[in-house]
């Protein structure tokens, strides 16, 4: 197997080190990796004069490296997604925003609705002047006798964001489902381009509301790499109690989510509330219940005083305790677990081929944890647990969110008694010219991917970002074979994933 070059999380190499490689050797440094345990953690395009270049980041989670390798091209591509589906979201990515296409690809269509950054015609020959109509897509078809389709959304009952799902059934049963999604793409990756300026931390938070830590972080350490900071021991503990009040507050809400879809309301009512009482915990460190605002580059911008430190600690207890008793209820009540056992499973196998993330993978078996596989700061020195299941249905989902619960508040505590003293943020120096910095974040959701690349003047060039959801969505369409249609509600909030976090 060919050395690459790679870089620890967090850390940053000059672009001219990362390999340029022919593309059948781009493709086959992938491919022997992936086989050999690796996974693809970003892989994106960037335009290169009349080309555009690829950049592969892949992940070792045994060794805690990131390899980096890239390949240059003009107009397409030989797909990976046959040998390797991980990556099949990632090429039609590569394939709507620059017009190349991957040959071979099994499904290619856009995955979302926008013109193409580069040229007059876009994969698929659409021409790139006209305005793409959200929702005028092809979509897989299963002819057969009394085979039919189920189609939900974009616009659903609920209070959740836009996103178009299209079954194909056999009476109640789903042979596949489709999901397309898209509709509010706001291209803020692009904004980023020419960046940092003063409004790049604020897009960042708004990556994915409800994950404005984990994106804030993750942006966080990209910078520190560029800029050749070290924030203190006193900042990274902060920024790790922030992370996990936040991996609280969305898991308590999935909790009465899941019981709320299988009409269990008393876990319903108690965890609505009791998410808001972890939200109401992020404020009393930052002053915001999202926690905006709090984690810099460099460090942080409030400090944890003696006073707010014992009443985090109590706040958390407290609210634990409760969610104990309501998760608890769960549990114990058989028509609950009637719906949760063996719902939507997906098997480790599928897991690793998918390359999920976060308490998907965990629920099926997967081993897979940034703060364990490539710890940064306070996770260096105070290790959280893993928590790992092995029936990857709708209950072990369930119950890697409580464990996690658990193990997250003993995490709040101990960092908190041993919080060390000193500054909470350090000045950054200007960003290194011509470097890429790639760094991971466990977000409540899984591993959140930032990989920046600077010009000669230290601007960004390229600012990319993968949520845990871009891994996961496909996850959920496997999770639906061979599933009745109506568990279709209780399977996605399992998962639980970002819309908008998607369409970046």
């Amino acid at each position: 197997m060919r050395e690459l070059p790679h870089v620890r999380n967090g850390q940053a190499l000059p672009f001219g080190e990362v390999p340029e490689l022919m593309g059948r050797e781009f493709r086959h440094a992938i491919t022997e990796r992936v086989h050999a345990g690796r996974r693809v953690s970003a892989l994106f395009g960037i335009p290169d004069g009349d080309r555009v270049m690829l950049v592969a980041v892949l992940a070792s989670d045994q060794q805690g490296l990131l390899e980096l390798c890239r390949t240059s091209m003009e107009n397409g591509f030989f797909s990976l997604t046959s040998e390797i589906p991980q990556v099949h979201w990632f090429e039609r990515e590569i394939a709507e925003q620059y017009g190349v296409v991957p040959e071979g690809h099994p499904w290619l269509k856009p995955i979302r609705f926008h013109g193409p950054y580069r040229g007059e015609r876009d994969a698929w020959g659409r021409d790139a002047r006209q305005a793409i109509e959200p929702g005028v897509a092809d979509y897989f078809g299963v002819e057969g006798e009394e085979v039919h389709e189920v189609a939900v959304g974009p616009v659903h009952a609920g209070i959740i964001e836009p996103g178009h799902f299209r079954f194909q059934c056999h009476g109640e049963r789903v042979f596949h489902l489709e999901i397309e999604l898209g509709y509010q793409h706001r291209g803020i990756e692009r904004a980023l381009v020419g960046g940092p300026n003063p409004r790049t931390a604020h897009f960042m938070e708004t990556l994915a509301g409800d994950t404005s830590i984990g994106h804030a972080t993750a942006y966080a350490l990209v910078m520190e790499a560029l800029t050749g900071t070290t924030p203190s021991p006193r900042a990274q503990g902060i920024r790790a109690i922030a992370l996990e009040l936040e991996r609280l507050a969305n898991h308590a809400g999935d909790l009465g989510a899941l019981a709320n879809d299988v009409g269990f309301l008393p876990t319903a009512s108690y965890c609505g509330r009791l998410r808001g009482d972890f939200l109401n915990t992020t404020a009393v460190l930052c002053g915001n219940r999202f926690g905006r605002n709090l984690v810099r580059p460099g460090g942080v911008r409030f400090d944890l005083s003696s006073e707010a430190a014992a009443d985090i600690v109590a706040r958390v207890r407290e609210t634990l305790a409760d969610v104990k008793n309501a998760a608890d209820l769960l549990w114990q009540s058989p028509s609950v677990l009637a719906r949760f056992e063996g719902t939507g499973a997906v098997s480790r196998e599928d897991a690793l081929r998918l390359g999920l993330v976060g308490p998907a993978a965990r629920a099926s078996g997967v081993e897979r944890d940034v703060r364990s596989d490539f710890p940064w700061g306070a996770y260096q020195m105070h290790p959280v647990p893993s928590v790992t299941l092995r029936t990857g249905d709708v209950y072990a989902r369930a119950c890697v969110r409580w464990f996690e619960s658990r193990n997250s508040a003993a995490f709040i505590e101990e960092e908190i008694a041993t919080l060390p003293a000193g500054s909470v943020c350090e000045a950054t120096a200007p960003a290194a010219a011509g470097h890429l910095a790639a760094a991971l974040v466990e977000g409540w959701r899984g591993e959140i991917c930032h990989v920046a690349l600077t010009d000669e003047r230290g601007r960004f060039r390229r600012y990319k970002v993968v949520d845990a959801s871009f891994h996961n969505w496909f996850g959920l369409a496997i999770a639906l074979r061979d599933q009745q249609v109506s568990d279709f509600p209780l399977c996605n909030k399992s998962f639980n994933l970002s819309y908008c976090g998607h369409d970046l």
